[in-house]
């Protein structure tokens, strides 16, 4: 709980705290204040005290004194007449700073306490000092049991040797080799019989995708040469072949040959 000190002087009765606000509003002057008899009040009521007095109150007391002197000071000592009210006040920023070194002093004797209560725990507590037993301890296996130099040298050759590289053999794989001029070859003698007829139609009896795409090639170059025109009447919809001369000649020399 917090003490308020009264002070009483004759200009004035009261708590220490009001003194100086009054002082620094210039209603009481500080020269009609007797600090020595402030003093030895303070201590001789703290001396009397049942109780030790908390030291907030001891340092909110020496801080009010303090200020209280230096205010009485400049006014007994020669120089201005007045003083600004900030430069009265200007303690009020060491009180504040030194209320905070008290906050930051708690904290620490907070924090050394709770040490103090973990050491106090710990000591309670006993580590054991003798090991397993001889019966229980637990012996690592010999990897190197039963093995033999002979066989560490042939493990060790087997382990430089150079790896042969992986053959990935075909030959269990047979791949149709389609060629496109022939395929256009065979086309220009067979469309000019067979009229106006969609692609599905001339593909569908292939049996195989390579097949369908050398037709599609050897089309396209037909179309290139100029004896097939080519349509589709719609996105995604059916191409439609259709052989424009009959009677040129075919131009082995300008296809374009693919292997498929």
């Amino acid at each position: 709980m917090r003490v308020t000190f009264v002070v009483t002087t004759p200009s004035f009765s009261g708590p220490m705290e009001l003194l100086l606000q009054l002082i620094g509003s210039h209603e009481v002057d500080i020269l009609d204040v007797p600090l020595a008899t402030i003093v030895d009040s303070f201590v001789s009521v703290v001396r009397d005290a049942s109780t030790i007095t908390p030291i907030d109150d001891l340092s909110e007391f020496l801080l009010i004194a303090a200020i209280l002197l230096e205010m009485k000071s400049q006014r007994l000592l020669p120089g201005k007449d007045s003083l600004e009210p900030d430069e009265e006040f200007v303690g009020w920023e060491e009180r504040d700073v030194l209320l905070a070194r008290l906050l930051e002093l708690r904290t620490y004797s907070a924090l050394a306490d709770a040490f103090v209560s973990l050491f106090e725990r710990a000591s309670r507590s006993f580590p054991r000092l003798r090991g397993i037993d001889d019966g229980f301890a637990v012996q690592p296996p010999d990897l190197l049991a039963g093995v033999s130099t002979a066989q560490l040298a042939g493990a060790y050759l087997r382990g430089i040797e150079e790896k042969p590289v992986p053959v990935v053999r075909l030959n269990h794989l047979t791949v149709d080799a389609v060629s496109v001029a022939e395929t256009v070859v065979s086309l220009s003698q067979r469309l000019p019989t067979m009229g106006r007829l969609s692609f599905r139609t001339l593909t569908e009896g292939l049996g195989s995708r390579i097949e369908v795409i050398v037709h599609f090639l050897a089309l396209l170059e037909l179309c290139k040469l100029g004896h097939v025109e080519l349509g589709q009447g719609a996105t995604f919809g059916e191409v439609q072949i259709e052989w424009l001369n009959s009677n040129a000649g075919l131009e082995l020399g300008r296809i374009d040959t693919y292997e498929g």
